[in-house]
């Protein structure tokens, strides 16, 4: 693939899949996998909104089972549910000021979207429209879902034709481990 040319110079486009927002650790830890490279690399975060109304329902289904059988006195009308999408995007677009931030602390040129529509969909048009060179997927650790290869890494790599790289996420307070 072609680098992307930005004022007149070569840049390598990177795509990052998110699950929360990138901290100054994490975005120091993915800028620093490219250090040395030929070209510099541009980072598109892409953070997937959850989907609220489904939220909503987990959460009346699990204080439901916690009754023994009983049933939830909770009700949330369309309009309550507008209220929290809208409460959802709008946190998640925080997410995606924060990380790019936090990217942009690193010292990488860096930007980003929320996913409205299925995450690995979208993750796949970015690389198509961008020509990106690489995706890395920074997320909590997920020992069974990876293991049964049904993680965004793993599905990832079934439909992409570029590296992708899986890095576990740390809180500012923490240090990744030495490599």
């Amino acid at each position: 693939m072609v680098p992307w040319l930005r004022g007149g110079e070569a840049v390598d486009d990177v795509v990052v899949l998110v699950e929360q927002p990138v901290s100054h650790v994490d975005a120091r830890q993915v800028v620093g996998l490219h250090a040395g490279s030929k070209h510099p690399r541009h980072y598109h975060v892409l953070i997937p909104v959850e989907d609220a109304s489904v939220r909503v329902e987990a959460t009346i289904g699990t204080l439901a089972t916690s009754e023994v059988l009983g049933t939830s006195s909770l009700y949330f009308g369309e309009e309550d549910l507008d209220r929290i999408r809208r409460e959802v995007v709008e946190s998640s677009r925080r997410a995606v000021t924060d990380s790019v931030s936090a990217f942009r602390a690193a010292g990488a040129s860096a930007d980003g979207e929320v996913a409205v529509e299925d995450p690995l969909d979208r993750l796949c048009a970015l690389v198509a429209e961008r020509g990106s060179r690489e995706v890395v997927v920074l997320t909590r650790p997920h020992l069974v879902a990876e293991l049964l290869h049904v993680d965004w890494t793993s599905k990832a790599r079934k439909r992409l034709d570029v590296p992708c790289v899986h890095l576990l996420a740390h809180g500012d307070d923490e240090v990744p481990p030495e490599e």
